[in-house]
């Protein structure tokens, strides 16, 4: 074990140093026993010459004492360290010393970190997730269930249960199992068989434990356990929603999939059934949350079906956390064409009838010259910040992903988010 990783056991939060101290207190009192035992029997018993010597009589008391109590402090702690090493080896024979004592760091500290709620789905939530679980465990991803594109539609339909695409990428995000199980979670079967083409092993596993616990939420919960998942995740509601688009040019879309695969501006995005009930559970998570986090991701197909279920917006308004919207750093072909940072606010807003539910904005500000290849018929998200209503904060700063321009940085996001939180907590 190196001096930097032996020094992590007196890191605050970590519950250890309480007892060790408590040890130490014992030792201490002990030794004062032994101090009283050994000075009644110097006045009673004649002790051999060289028990004088071997007990350093020929020293100063002040240096004997230092000297014992050197010699005390190593012997304790080296016993301490190879006492856990043993017990580690004993409970966890595959475990390395280093990465339990990360472990135990990590349990300690994130599980006081601040409550957030994050509603979206798709790529934008499970980036955010993996920069944010590196702060705190107390995290709750409430995603949207309007899918019906891919693996996850076919076995929407099939099985007549929630498309469990969007949950099994957000269980990837903050799974703490190892990188393999993940990875593996994430397979997506390639084959001439038509029945398994196309699908995700992760959204096969949440199907089938979907059945073997015999609801969808009880089946993401049992997943979550067994890939150690840092958070909850949670439907936006249970019920089986469809969304429509009206488009710009008249027409209208029903589906995810075919409003994310037309090329017109979206006017005005509805859900069917027109008022679900919103999962119970996602409702308090929102109320009690610190701060509820609104994207980033695809503004019409994973932000706003959630904030169409009353009873989401209903606990937005309930909730004293702050809510913030993150705009997100590129337009998306077929749903924010040419969209400034105030465009989004505005659709959201729109769609909810309240542009005071949002008390802060998160925008890029680092728009790079070089433009953005033609293939994704994608720009950057222009700034105007001037737009925005003034009960509004809006903080701009670098967001972007040096290495995909189309998306956030993970952890630039979350240091931002996090900042954010406790500098705006009281007021």
């Amino acid at each position: 074990m190196s001096t930097k990783n032996f020094f992590k056991w007196l890191y605050f939060g970590l519950h250890i140093k309480r007892w060790l101290a408590l040890i130490l207190i014992g030792v201490i009192f002990m030794a004062l026993g032994v101090a009283y035992l050994l000075k009644e029997a110097y006045v009673v018993i004649t002790f051999p010459e060289w028990v004088s010597t071997f007990t350093l009589q020929w020293i100063p008391r002040w240096i004997r004492g230092l000297l014992f109590m050197s010699f005390a402090t190593f012997i304790t702690i080296f016993g301490a360290w190879k006492l856990n090493q043993s017990v580690v080896k004993t409970l966890l024979p595959d475990a390395k010393h280093d990465k339990v004592l990360e472990s135990i760091y990590e349990t300690q500290t994130l599980k006081v970190g601040p409550k957030i709620a994050v509603i979206g789905g798709g790529t934008g939530m499970s980036m955010l997730l993996r920069g944010l679980k590196t702060y705190t465990s107390n995290l709750t991803a409430i995603i949207t269930v309007a899918d019906d594109g891919g693996s996850s539609g076919r076995l929407r339909k099939d099985l007549n249960i929630l498309p469990p695409g969007d949950i099994r990428a957000c269980i990837s995000a903050l799974a703490s199992a190892e990188p393999l199980m993940t990875e593996l979670f994430e397979y997506r079967f390639e084959t001439k068989n038509e029945e398994l083409s196309g699908h995700s092993l992760g959204n096969l596993l949440i199907a089938g434990m979907a059945e073997v616990t015999g609801s969808m939420e009880n089946g993401i919960e049992a997943i979550s356990r067994v890939l150690d998942v840092k958070g909850r995740i949670l439907p936006a509601t249970l019920e089986d929603i469809n969304i429509s688009a009206d488009l710009d040019n008249g027409k209208s879309v029903e589906g995810e999939s075919n409003i994310g695969n037309q090329h017109e501006s979206i006017k005005q995005l509805s859900i069917e059934p027109a008022n679900p009930v919103a999962y119970h559970e996602a409702v308090q998570a929102i109320q009690e949350a610190d701060a509820v986090i609104i994207g980033p991701g695809s503004l019409f197909t994973s932000i706003i079906p959630n904030l169409l279920i009353p009873g989401i917006t209903e606990a937005l308004n309930k909730t004293n956390g702050i809510k913030l919207f993150i705009t997100n750093v590129a337009t998306q072909l077929s749903e924010t064409n040419s969209f400034s940072a105030f465009d989004h606010f505005q659709a959201l807003s729109s769609h909810i009838q309240n542009n005071q539910l949002i008390d802060i904005v998160l925008i890029n500000n680092e728009l790079i010259a070089e433009p953005l290849p033609e293939r994704f018929k994608a720009e950057p998200v222009l700034i105007d910040e001037d737009k925005f209503p003034n009960n509004v904060k809006i903080i701009q700063t670098k967001l972007v992903n040096a290495e995909n321009r189309y998306h956030h940085d993970s952890i630039l996001l979350a240091q931002t988010i996090i900042d954010t939180i406790y500098n705006n907590s009281n007021s």
